[in-house]
């Protein structure tokens, strides 16, 4: 199994389809429920929901999830049957594969109850026809890439005493989740240079997203929230709350953090914790909210709502 605990749980929702293909009397025998081994449609309904639940048994790299809801819609045609599920679930990881394995067995129960006088049945299809949550709903939101920069604050980084690492992992995530990212600054921990650099990036260059990583703790050097309360002209405790809450959950240390988030324009600034381990969660806490962020503070409404409204993505 591949590790999901450095992701935050989102809402998730999946929707599978299955084709079954049988003669026209057999489709008109499960209209008229006229069956004998009992109501096909409602045994083959059950059928699904316990196989979306049972998804981590039967494909060996699934993990178990706490499942909120399990769908199954038929469409019953003249020579077919058409099995909709949906499987929704607050989690780490989607529901695409238990929305499938419900409508796959839910295609096999009808087979199994339909057989005995329909030697012609074939389950012609499962496919998958939507699935939601998580970074892939907003990495469509941009006809263009967001841009980011990364912004290294430490006095060792800064003398050349010690190698960069955390702003390295964050520029390598931040261009895999879809944002245009050049190499990371480096600064010391000072207060007027941090936030000379920060009003750089916001009123000169217009970069979408800034994260700094360093200097958010409680040391004589960590100067980083007091740069940021000269730049902000719109706090987000949310996000910074965000962090540390995700942090509490894998180190008692987190809750020292002083990070601070907010716009200055339409560039979202987000402090992220110095070291790698730290960065690396942070940022998977963080994401897909800073997507949906600059979404927002680009002047775009909610990605998932317009998309049902047909509306255009900014």
């Amino acid at each position: 199994m591949l590790d999901v605990s450095h992701k935050s749980r989102t809402r998730r929702t999946a929707r599978a389809e299955a084709v079954l293909r049988a003669t026209h009397p057999t489709i008109e025998r499960v209209r008229r429920r006229d069956v004998p081994k009992g109501d096909a449609l409602e045994v083959a309904k059950v059928a699904a929901v316990q196989a979306a639940k049972d998804t981590p048994r039967i494909i060996p790299y699934c993990h178990p999830l706490p499942i909120d809801f399990v769908g199954v819609e038929y469409e019953l045609g003249e020579q077919t049957i058409r099995i909709t599920t949906t499987v929704t679930a607050t989690y780490k990881t989607g529901v695409e594969m238990e929305a499938l394995t419900a409508a796959s067995v839910a295609a096999l129960t009808l087979y199994d109850m339909l057989k005995m006088f329909d030697e012609e049945m074939v389950i012609e299809s499962v496919r998958l026809l939507e699935k939601r949550g998580g970074k892939s709903d907003f990495r469509q939101a941009f006809a263009e890439p967001p841009s980011a920069a990364v912004l290294v604050l430490s006095d060792s980084a800064a003398a050349g005493e010690n190698a960069d690492l955390s702003g390295r992992i964050l520029a390598e995530r931040l261009s895999k989740a879809g944002f245009a990212v050049g190499v990371p600054a480096i600064l010391p921990d000072e207060p007027d240079a941090i936030a000379s650099a920060l009003r750089t990036y916001a009123d000169e260059r217009g970069v979408d997203l800034v994260l700094t990583t360093g200097g958010t703790g409680i040391g004589p050097r960590d100067r980083t929230p007091e740069a940021m309360a000269t730049v902000l002209e719109i706090e987000i405790p949310g996000i910074a709350e965000a962090l540390r809450a995700h942090g509490q959950e894998r180190t008692p240390h987190a809750m020292l953090s002083r990070g601070r988030a907010g716009l200055r324009g339409h560039t979202l600034i987000v402090n992220i914790p110095g070291s790698p381990d730290a960065a690396a969660e942070a940022l998977d806490a963080a994401l897909p909210a800073l997507l949906h962020a600059v979404v927002m503070a680009r002047g775009g409404g909610h990605p998932e709502a317009d998309a049902r409204r047909g509306r255009t993505r900014p």
